[in-house]
């Protein structure tokens, strides 16, 4: 399971980010926390390799969207580097001050009010750990706002429209003069929307959205682990300015299995197994995650040996190759002996020439 913040929140930006969005969102941040603008700073430092690895991510198509898809853990084990071209980064350094100060050459906004794409959501889903290895489709439901299905979107009431909004004449703006500079605001009485409802609709009061909740069905490939991000594009709130819906992030528990543990693509499992058959050795019947195999236990075996099925271990997201199941050996002492046992157990302890008590003699006498 990844540690790592998302790499949207690290540059400050929205999942539906341009590539200029995030060249700017990143110039900033690089320009902010540099080495060499911050000599001996290693939190500077920190922070200015963290955004540098965010960048090399989104700004490559396809590592994006694999994050998109699956978050860290679908780019855990390839060999992206995180550092970005400066040269790039850092040309045309004079549209740094339009970033910052939303600086423009004229006196009116940019005509109407902004389209924006809905929200996106969060659902939280748990898994079986047999369910996380081999796949899974899951309906869930999702609790969300939609369309008022009385005004279809437009918040009015039957008949009316929505007016354009006197204060900011439509353009869902405010301009004010900073000096040399001029700062756009959003309008605070119709919120950046460039209009106004005087005749609400009387379900969704005007907001043009109702809550809703809405089986949507997931299929979740096999070889997830927990902190897996799954996207479903478009299952988000729908946009209240006719943009595009949101997505829905499905993010991803294991639960913890009685015999199997995870290690990436591999599957660890402890079998206990008697001191006789450790000594003489022995064939015995081990589970797999979908069937059963035997393994055969060599004469000696020791506390702690492992042994290896290959290709019986969990599927890469990525490749699709499965990792390994690696068996470890746990030899177990018997509590209670009968007579019998105990006697001739006392037998080979005479015959035993290799004693442990007698290399230790032997270890001492040499200090």
């Amino acid at each position: 399971m990844s540690n790592k913040r998302d790499y949207y929140e690290i540059l400050g930006a929205t999942r539906d980010a341009g590539k200029d969005e995030l060249k700017s969102k990143y110039r900033k941040l690089a320009i902010k926390y540099h080495p060499d603008k911050n000599p001996g700073n290693k939190e500077a430092e920190e922070k200015f390799k963290e955004a540098s690895e965010a960048y090399g991510v989104l700004s490559d198509d396809k590592k994006r969207s694999i994050y998109d898809q699956y978050g860290h853990q679908g780019l855990e084990g390839t060999s992206f580097s995180g550092s970005a071209n400066f040269d790039d980064i850092f040309a045309n350094f004079g549209s740094v001050f339009e970033d910052f100060f939303g600086f423009s050459g004229g006196s009116r906004g940019r005509g109407g009010s902004r389209v924006q794409r809905g929200s996106d959501l969060r659902y939280d889903m748990t898994l079986e750990f047999m369910e996380a290895a081999f796949g899974v489709e899951k309906e869930i439901d999702v609790n969300k706002y939609d369309i008022c299905d009385m005004c279809h979107g437009t918040g009015c009431k039957e008949g009316t429209h929505p007016e354009t909004c006197s204060q900011c004449q439509g353009t869902g703006q405010f301009i004010q003069s900073q000096g040399f500079f001029k700062v756009k605001t959003t309008c605070p009485y119709c919120r950046g929307k460039g209009k106004s409802i005087p005749n609400p609709c009387s379900k969704c009061v005007g907001s043009g959205r109702m809550q809703i909740s809405k089986k949507v069905s997931v299929k979740v490939p096999a070889g997830v682990d927990s902190g897996a991000r799954l996207r479903l594009t478009g299952e988000g709130e729908p946009s209240s300015s006719g943009g595009p819906s949101g997505d829905l992030y499905v993010f991803i528990t294991v639960k913890p299995h009685k015999f199997f543990q995870r290690d990436g693509v591999d599957v660890i499992c402890v079998v206990d197994i008697s001191f006789i058959q450790a000594a003489l050795g022995d064939e015995i019947t081990i589970p797999t995650l979908d069937s059963e195999k035997t393994l055969k236990i060599p004469k000696g075996t020791q506390y702690g040996d492992t042994f290896r099925f290959k290709g019986e271990g969990i599927p890469s997201l990525r490749s699709g190759k499965k990792g390994d199941q690696v068996i470890q050996v746990s030899i177990k002492t018997p509590t209670r002996l009968s007579k019998k046992q105990e006697k001739l157990l006392r037998e080979f302890d005479q015959l035993d020439s290799d004693k442990i008590s007698n290399k230790l003699k032997n270890l001492f006498k040499n200090i």
